[in-house]
């Protein structure tokens, strides 16, 4: 290996592989022997790679945490099943697809529910085995799929879900839709195990004709995922993810073409000094007709360089710490055949949806609802969200747009179905009052389906918004808000990196407590305190939000307000600074 090899950033090129390499290349394009197991009963899950290579496909195997002992205990294997990623760029979705996809939850799930995600799309939780293809087979006769929604692939990719500007959320979703179709993997396996139930065995001529020109043989060296957003709302959170296009209008409103932002990540390993979340940096502007070929770029930089021995340091922001900014943008550069223009000015000013009814420059309505950690299921019979949102689609002429804050648009409505859809809403619980607090408030899914979590998230969040609730109320300020997220594990699905108060999983019943994150989401917040229970946490938080509500300035946030107090540094340096606790002003003997 060359010194110029080694200073574009391959030195993970000295160590073995690792050995999702290895299962990546002998998976003949992602079959590998799935065929096989799902004829298997003696077991309600996946043996050897397929455990991985079904990630390929939208899904992960996962099993009821909460009765694991229990069958332990009864000489049974623990209750397997699969979650389904769908693939729905832009998160827009017809009425006609929704019921259908309903109809499955309640005949062929375990929990008999819907969750929006934060990744603009929805799951199923608790599909056995024995109805993967009938699952796969009803997504694609309505036009859907799964491919490349999990693993190391480009993801599903989010897109604003801007309902004021709709002409210019049209074009972006055009492109949303465009970026996703281009990255994704060409191989037809997906369709031979899912759709046509068809074993193809690895031969020279089968690997001759399959051909992967963007993700190659064994693909990315880990997950990847992609933003397009439209400022100045940043509800797709654009600085926590790898690749991110920010629309760039021309001066008669219409899209000219995109800043090009890259680098951005939430995950890391608790105490893994050498992990670290990280938002994205700026490549440069590209006009809208090489957006494909700025995406291609990018992706293959990061296919050839990318960490493929380490994966916990294989994601795009360890590979441009690796070549460096300037590295990383000529390469691409070099691949897309154009230098970047300069960066054109945009800003941001707050994440979130816009709850409630707007009405956008096509005159239609479009009614955003608010659902608390994106699940929908009828579990309280006061508030039947699921069939709540079944009796809006049997009825709704336009679409649906899930969000990346795990709510839901009914968008183009006409005016006069408005009150129509309004009474559906309200008649089954999902349109209430809610506080600016549980607004802003979001969890990953975590207990009991998710085998990386160490705490609970999404059922912990009611009840803590409930006493965040009560600390704004007690100090004053009750109609104010803290972007809080809670996340079950330092993995980042919540999203709690980008957060004015971040918890994240440490174990049963304990957290570390990140404070200082700002509200349009461009700061990543600090260490405060860690492994404390929420109790604990409570009781720090009500001392600190007393100091934000009696010394804040004029519309100060919470985030900007413990950094210009000194309550805590503003992270930098992130992979130096993001681990240093003595940057918080609580002894370092408490950061235990």
């Amino acid at each position: 290996m060359t010194d110029s090899n080694k200073k574009k950033g391959l030195e993970w090129q000295e160590k073995p592989l690792s050995d999702n390499e290895r299962l990546k290349n002998e998976s003949n394009f992602l079959r590998g022997t799935i065929l096989d197991d799902l004829k298997d009963g003696l077991t309600g899950g996946f043996k050897g790679d397929n455990f991985q290579l079904i990630r390929f496909h939208g899904m992960y195997e996962q099993d009821d945490r909460d009765i694991r002992a229990t069958r332990l205990d009864e000489k049974l294997e623990p209750l397997k099943f699969m979650l389904l990623r769908c693939r729905l760029p832009g998160g827009i979705i017809k009425p006609y697809q929704w019921i259908e996809i309903d109809k499955f939850a309640r005949e062929n799930t375990y929990y008999r529910s819907i969750r929006l995600t934060n990744r603009q799309t929805f799951q199923y939780h608790g599909v056995p085995k024995t109805k993967l293809q009938d699952m796969h087979r009803l997504l694609h006769k309505i036009g859907l799929d799964s491919i490349a929604t999990a693993a190391d692939m480009n993801r599903n990719v989010l897109c604003t879900s801007n309902p004021i500007e709709s002409e210019l959320h049209q074009e972006a979703y055009e492109w949303a839709k465009k970026i996703s179709e281009h990255l994704l993997p060409r191989t037809s396996g997906y369709l031979d195990v899912w759709i046509e139930g068809k074993k193809v065995t690895s031969s020279d001529d089968v690997l001759d004709k399959e051909q992967e020109p963007i993700l190659g043989k064994t693909y990315l060296p880990r997950k990847y995922k992609t933003t397009v957003s439209i400022p100045p709302l940043n509800d797709v959170d654009v600085y926590g993810n790898d690749m991110n296009f920010v629309a760039i209008k021309d001066e008669n409103g219409k899209l000219a073409g995109f800043n090009v932002l890259v680098g951005g990540g939430l995950s890391m390993e608790h105490g893994n000094t050498a992990t670290y979340p990280n938002i994205s940096l700026e490549l440069g502007y590209i006009p809208l007709s090489y957006t494909l070929q700025a995406a291609e770029a990018v992706v293959t930089t990061q296919r050839n360089f990318g960490n493929r021995a380490d994966r916990k340091n294989a994601r795009t922001r360890y590979t441009i710490q690796n070549m460096g900014l300037d590295g990383f943008r000529a390469e691409v550069e070099r691949r897309m055949g154009i230098p970047f223009e300069p960066i054109r000015p945009f800003k941001f000013t707050e994440l979130g949806d816009r709850l409630g009814w707007v009405k956008g420059i096509d005159n239609k309505w479009h009614l955003t609802l608010y659902v608390e950690s994106g699940r929908l299921t009828d579990n309280d019979p006061q508030k039947p969200l699921l069939t709540g949102m079944l009796e809006i689609a049997k009825v709704h002429q336009g679409d649906f747009r899930i969000t990346a804050n795990q709510n839901i648009i009914i968008a183009g409505v006409p005016e006069d179905q408005k009150e129509t859809i309004e009474q559906l809403a309200r008649q089954y619980g999902l349109l209430e009052p809610i506080s600016k607090q549980r607004e802003y408030s979001m969890s990953c899914v975590s207990f009991p389906t998710c085998p990386l979590a160490m705490a609970e998230a999404e059922r912990v969040l009611p009840d803590f918004t409930v006493e965040m609730e009560k600390l704004l109320a007690k100090h004053n300020i009750p109609n104010e808000y803290i972007i809080t997220r809670i996340t079950g594990c330092p993995n980042g699905c919540g999203r709690a990196m980008l957060a004015e108060i971040g918890l994240v999983g440490k174990a049963i019943g304990r957290y570390n407590l990140h404070i200082g994150g700002d509200r349009p989401g461009y700061r990543i917040p600090r260490l405060y305190q860690e492994n404390r229970t929420l109790s604990e946490i409570l009781e720090e938080l009500d001392r600190l939000i007393g100091r934000w509500a009696t010394e804040r300035e004029a519309n100060e946030a919470f985030g900007d307000f413990v950094i210009r107090a000194g309550i805590v540094i503003p992270v930098v340096n992130a992979p130096v600074d993001f681990w240093d606790a003595s940057k918080a002003i609580i002894p370092t003997q408490q950061i235990s």
